[in-house]
């Protein structure tokens, strides 16, 4: 079946989240002062879940990252502990999804090593792991964590094996040995049974998860794959990679029957890797390039188009790597969908970015919240290796709803009233007496200022939106 090409031009469509758009943090909001790595791995460098956020960091001597506790913004100490028994540099980190103080990491040193985070975060230097798993001849690159089973983590090496570890018992239970040269990408589909891989050797692979089984396997030299993602349910694969003019391309399989991509998309001629992360909950795709400052957002049929375009999300600084907060993380009550933690390198800041669907949320928006992956496992290690699959344990996120804070006339009506009862009113014309009475003045004129500044960035913002929203639909009618 021939590839077919997908535009990028939007068709206006009965679509809940053709307005979604991006929202950045306040510099409050942000964590700033984090000595991000600069090391040059095709990663992320940092997880995050509803209690911690971590990020690894530059060190000389060995490896390190930090765990910050997800409510603790703003600047971070330099003499923060850090995780810190690694003798080669971390090149991966990722939180376990049932247990959010566990965390596993790999490092140049060949090494898989488990931690438990303390509630409340480090104190001291944590040097001591939980578990320790030296199985791989050279450096491990990648680890995954089975989506709906306890207990099993899947690490890949330069080595050109993937090794299944058993937690519970603490040793490797599986090797899988089908490449020939190094892994780039490892993703699971839904209920764990499936293990699709990108590799250096030019090839996609998708394979038994438990044996190692390749079941389909494409040759793919007219588009050198980088990254790939299950897309939940749809029984396809969605791999990101550059063509043979150089230029970026996302391309679309069928996850039984790989001879041919079903479509194709070239995004541009920009060289950083695309990283494509996939929302099975709204079925949207984010795509976001390494060294890009931008991210680009798609709404995913099975049908044609296949992928239709919403908008992008611009900001000036470059991305190192960006994290992804679990749905049951999200903030219900201001319409959240996703949201990104970016790693700004250059200005040591790792910056929450919010994708909002623009609606009143006076009640829980089941329509935008379907069911969603819990923090449960849905099987023991030992029943999945016996050979049972059984998808994730679904919740509701109507618990976490909280109505969003009041705005409009009747907050600025209460905050000038409460500026007011604090002696003097600033938007009156009132001359200060005395020396304290002018710098009480001064500093609540300059936080007004930036209040109001704030207010205005965020209007721009808005209006920068709805008038590329309005410029594609023009482009349509034409």
């Amino acid at each position: 079946m021939p590839a077919v090409k997908m535009s990028w031009r939007p068709v206006y469509r009965s679509s809940k989240f053709r307005n979604v758009y991006g929202k950045a943090s306040s510099r409050e909001e942000c964590y700033e002062g984090v000595p991000i790595t600069r090391n040059v791995h095709d990663n992320h460098f940092c997880a995050i879940n509803p209690k911690f956020l971590a990020v690894v960091t530059e060190s000389s001597g060995g490896g390190s990252f930090l765990v910050i506790p997800i409510y603790k913004t703003g600047r971070v100490d330099p003499h923060h502990p850090k995780v810190c028994g690694h003798q080669g540099s971390v090149l991966d980190i990722k939180w376990n999804p049932f247990r959010d103080n566990i965390i596993a990491s790999c490092s140049e040193d060949c090494t898989v090593r488990i931690w438990e985070i303390p509630d409340g975060g480090l104190r001291r230097n944590m040097t001591e792991a939980l578990l320790i798993f030296a199985g791989h001849s050279r450096k491990v690159g990648l680890i995954e964590w089975h989506p709906t089973c306890s207990g099993i983590l899947f690490s890949a090496g330069y080595d050109g094996k993937i090794l299944l570890w058993n937690l519970e018992e603490g040793k490797v239970v599986r090797m899988i040995d089908s490449h020939s040269d190094v892994i780039l990408c490892m993703s699971f589909n839904t209920d764990g049974s499936l293990l699709a891989t990108s590799c250096k050797d030019k090839k996609l692979r998708i394979m038994d998860a438990r044996s190692g089984r390749v079941l389909q396997e494409a040759d793919c030299k007219q588009h050198r794959v980088g990254r790939v993602v299950f897309l939940g349910n749809m029984k396809r694969v969605l791999t990101t990679g550059v063509s043979q003019w150089n230029t970026r391309q996302v391309a679309l399989w069928d996850q039984e029957d790989l001879s041919v991509p079903i479509s194709e998309e070239e995004i541009d001629g920009l060289s950083g890797l695309l990283f494509p992360f996939y929302d099975a909950d709204t079925h949207m795709l984010y795509l976001a390039g390494k060294g890009d400052g931008n991210i680009r957002y798609y709404e995913v049929s099975p049908e044609k188009p296949y992928l239709q375009y919403l908008m992008e999300f611009s900001s000036p600084a470059p991305q190192k790597g960006l994290g992804v907060m679990p749905k049951r993380g999200m903030d219900v009550g201001e319409c959240e969908v996703f949201r990104f933690y970016k790693l700004v390198t250059m200005k040591g800041l790792v910056e929450p970015i919010s994708m909002i669907v623009p609606r009143r949320a006076e009640k829980f928006q089941d329509d935008i919240y379907p069911m969603t992956a819990g923090a449960e496992p849905a099987l023991t290690a030992e029943e999945w290796l016996s050979g049972i699959n059984r998808g994730p344990i679904l919740i509701s996120l109507k618990e976490n709803y909280k109505p969003p804070n009041p705005s409009g006339p009747k907050s600025a009506k209460r905050e000038r009233r409460a500026l007011a009862m604090k002696g003097l009113d600033l938007l009156e014309n009132v001359s200060p007496k005395t020396d304290n009475e002018f710098l009480r003045m001064f500093y609540r004129q300059q936080d007004e200022l930036k209040r109001l500044q704030k207010e205005l960035s965020d209007k721009d913002e808005r209006i920068r939106q709805l008038e590329l929203e309005l410029h594609n639909l023009k482009n349509v009618t034409h």
